[in-house]
């Protein structure tokens, strides 16, 4: 009687065990979703593109026609030279994009979203 409560004590405690194990498994896995949806989300930004700064707001492209302030307090010039909000400044390149809040991707190819470095300014 005491081994057949030991028993059904220990498996009890394994399957509790093995539930919180799978519910935090999940709830990481909800996590990482909703980081690539928030990167999927992430798609205005301009963009130095052979010589000319170019703006993607909403799914198209256009000229930058004026300076445009940056949600972190940077302003982006239409040459491509960035003054961020502490005073710094920092000259975009060919290829060299920024979103909207102000992080910076170097290099990106002309109609690509495949980053190689990701900046935070």
């Amino acid at each position: 009687m005491k081994k057949m409560k030991k028993l059904t004590t220990l498996f009890l405690a394994a399957v509790l065990f093995t539930t919180a194990a799978i519910a935090q498994d999940t709830s990481m896995a909800g996590h990482k979703m909703n980081k690539m949806n928030h990167m999927k989300m992430k798609k205005d930004y301009v963009m130095m593109e052979d010589g000319k700064m170019m703006v993607m707001k909403g799914g198209k492209t256009m000229a930058m026609g004026q300076d445009m302030t940056l949600t972190n307090g940077a302003t982006v010039m239409t040459d491509g030279s960035v003054k961020m909000k502490d005073g710094k400044s920092k000259q975009l390149k060919n290829g060299d994009c920024m979103y909207m809040d102000g992080k910076m991707m170097m290099g990106m190819k002309k109609g690509s979203m495949h980053k190689k470095k990701t900046m935070p300014m």
